[in-house]
């Protein structure tokens, strides 16, 4: 027996242990996928059919004609979009403070913000919802992006790449008379691009497919995101399995895309995240 092979069977027990994941993983993918192509009666046949006979296209066209889906798509671009450039410039000025400067009480203040990242947001949402009623910011797309302007984790994560930067890029910055923010924008910003496209991938998932927020704070329907949108679906007694479907297949494009074109970024990220301390 080859030394090739003996290295084969002895993975072959880890291997068939990851093939179970991935089909584990993306089960329900494939569920929702095959549902969207669907008629209700077909949704909950035993055994399931996984390729529909007949496939119903139809019902990606409902989605867009029976609600205002366009409108809903609209609404959740401009918070997600908006929501992860301002957490992606919030969390990448307090990293870098936190990285390169010195001031007073920085290491005790950084420990607040992690103890932060122990604390439920369910926790804080009713007197987060009393404070914004107050300034009468209930009701309001710019509610859901301001709120997300903060991030304990995209702090950490954005110090950990500051961390590995090289001083001498700040002190040749200083030498050549740039003030603090100028070297901050055009010196150290451009070498954290694989922090900031972490961050950029898991806040805008993130607020993508947030829910809770938006139940809390919308309540006119013009004002919708896709995730209470597609409640439009559901009613008191009866549920529209296939078109509900078929409208998260068409939620989930942007994340596919967004993660595609990150997705090299993503994993230099991370790995370079867990080198620096």
């Amino acid at each position: 027996m080859t030394v090739k092979r003996k290295f084969r069977l002895r993975n072959l027990p880890f291997t068939i242990l990851l093939l179970l994941l991935v089909f584990f993983t993306i089960f329900p993918f494939l569920w929702m996928i095959s549902t969207s192509l669907k008629y209700d009666a077909q949704v909950f046949t035993n055994p399931i059919q996984w390729i529909p006979n007949p496939v119903n296209w139809n019902n990606y066209l409902r989605v867009w004609q029976d609600i205002p889906f366009l409108t809903y798509y609209k609404n959740t671009a401009i918070v997600s979009v908006c929501g992860t450039a301002l957490q992606v410039l919030c969390c990448s000025l307090a990293a870098y403070a936190f990285a390169k400067l010195r001031f007073f009480g920085k290491n005790a203040l950084f420990l607040v913000f992690l103890a932060t990242m122990m604390v439920p947001w369910h926790t804080i949402m009713i007197p987060q919802y009393i404070l914004m009623g107050q300034f009468h910011m209930t009701d309001r797309l710019v509610t859901l992006i301001l709120m997300q302007a903060f991030s304990a984790f995209g702090i950490f994560l954005m110090r950990q790449f500051f961390m590995g930067l090289p001083n001498e890029l700040r002190e040749a910055g200083k030498i050549d008379g740039a003030g603090e923010f100028r070297i901050f924008w055009q010196i150290m910003l451009p070498q954290a691009t694989p922090g900031i496209a972490t961050l950029t991938i898991f806040t805008f998932i993130g607020q993508w497919n947030d829910y809770i927020s938006p139940l809390i704070y919308l309540n006119s329907p013009e004002l919708y995101t896709l995730q209470l949108g597609l409640k439009m679906f559901a009613g008191q007694y009866t549920m529209q399995y296939a078109l509900t479907m078929a409208g998260t297949v068409c939620a989930m494009v942007p994340i596919f895309l967004v993660y595609l074109i990150f997705e090299k970024q993503i994993t230099q990220g991370i790995a370079f995240t867990g080198m620096k301390g």
